[in-house]
């Protein structure tokens, strides 16, 4: 397989944006990623976009096709995909293999969705349909109530408090007021975190991520060629993907997110690289429980003590491993088909030293976590300098 680097990225600002419907948003973070990359008068093979529910909440499919129209990349093949919350990831995932196996030479990534144009009863019906049919989603269950559960399971296994969950939202606020495309650019404090509406004891308002419109696309080309390009290139060094059982209750252990464990093993073995050697993560914590479980399931910290880690201020910006410092779902908004291409647009600009104010030091390798339902889908990439 060929090498496979990241020569251009773009996203649009997260957050509710009125007056722009999902393919006007495809099309400026596309365009922002092409004209990035200097590949403005190239010619495309393929596109990939992430979306979850363009035809549930937009009234369009075929998207993936209306954006090659859109911006004028005819005749590159295009495919929508769709993978619940992980869709994006699982986007660029296809691109990457697209490169690497030689079929496609140049290639756009994009994901995207427009979700704060309908009810949030509505979109809280839509995403609990990947809830099992039968023995969750007929008795009401949602992902808040799943992240409950897991919450209540770590605090009463593992010592975990309402303050590590509140001490995780400060961190990743404070982060998004860093970052320009944040939904949330608010500050967030212990108390004010503690006292926000119950919404799924023990989950609060602000341990749990925003509903938000937006989109973020990369482009990709074979290592070789990405010289022609630019000068600061970023392999994709591995990825993995696996799954789990759909209902919680059915899992081996449902502390432990199987699915997080198997497709960091496999990217980690594919990069040839341990968790040591990662200097920046962004983790999928549309609640907070996410980002401490994701960081121990993907070997970064010992089972049970990645909120111990947080308390210690290791994954602040300035710790030994920042996580989340784009300001993660939590404050950088979670639109669910551009989340997964949005956190390697992240690690892109955090490799790059292009980041502004919440530069990270140094880091020379990312670790990206896409979580699709809750955990019976995820998605890594790995991604490294390769200057």
């Amino acid at each position: 397989m060929r090498d496979v680097a990241i020569i251009g990225c773009g996203m649009t600002k997260f957050g509710r944006l009125d007056g722009k419907d999902l393919m006007d948003l495809l099309a400026e973070a596309s365009l922002r990623a092409i004209d990035d990359a200097g590949a403005g008068e190239r010619d495309f093979d393929s596109v990939y976009v992430g979306n979850m529910m363009a035809g549930e909440l937009a009234h369009q499919t075929a998207i993936a096709s209306a954006l090659v129209d859109r911006i004028n990349l005819i005749p590159a093949g295009a495919e929508r995909v769709e993978n619940g919350p992980a869709s994006g990831a699982s986007a660029v995932k296809n691109g990457f293999l697209a490169v690497a196996s030689g079929a496609s030479d140049l290639v756009l990534v994009a994901g995207g969705e427009k979700m704060t144009a309908v009810d949030t009863d509505i979109i809280g019906d839509l995403v609990s349909t990947m809830t099992h049919p039968t023995a969750e989603y007929v008795h009401g269950v949602t992902l808040p109530a799943m992240a409950a559960l897991l919450t209540r399971l770590y605090m009463e296994r593992y010592g975990v408090t309402e303050r590590h969950l509140a001490m995780v939202a400060v961190k990743n606020h404070a982060n998004a007021l860093k970052n320009p495309y944040a939904h949330l650019q608010r500050e967030c404090t212990i108390e004010g975190a503690m006292s926000s509406i119950m919404i799924a004891d023990p989950l609060r308002l602000y341990y749990a991520c925003p509903i938000s419109d937006g989109a973020a696309a990369v482009i990709l080309c074979s290592l070789e060629k990405a010289k022609e390009f630019t000068d600061k290139p970023v392999r994709i060094a591995g990825f993995g993907h696996a799954s789990d059982v759909q209902t919680l209750q059915e899992r081996e252990d449902p502390a432990v997110l199987k699915s997080v464990q198997l497709a960091s093993q496999q990217a980690f073995k594919m990069a040839k690289l341990e968790p040591k050697d990662i200097g920046v993560v962004e983790t999928h914590d549309a609640f907070e429980i996410l980002e401490i479980v994701q960081s121990e399931d993907a070997g970064f910290f010992e089972k049970g003590k990645g909120h111990l880690a947080v308390e210690k201020g290791v994954t602040a910006l300035d710790g030994r491993l920042p996580i989340n410092p784009s300001g993660g779902l939590k404050a950088k908004g979670h639109p669910v088909g551009a989340t997964g291409v949005a956190q390697i647009v992240e690690l892109v600009w955090q490799l790059r030293g292009e980041a502004g104010e919440r530069q990270v030091k140094n880091p020379k390798r990312g670790f990206a976590c896409n979580f699709g339902g809750f955990g019976n889908n995820t998605v890594i990439h790995i991604l490294e300098r390769a200057w």
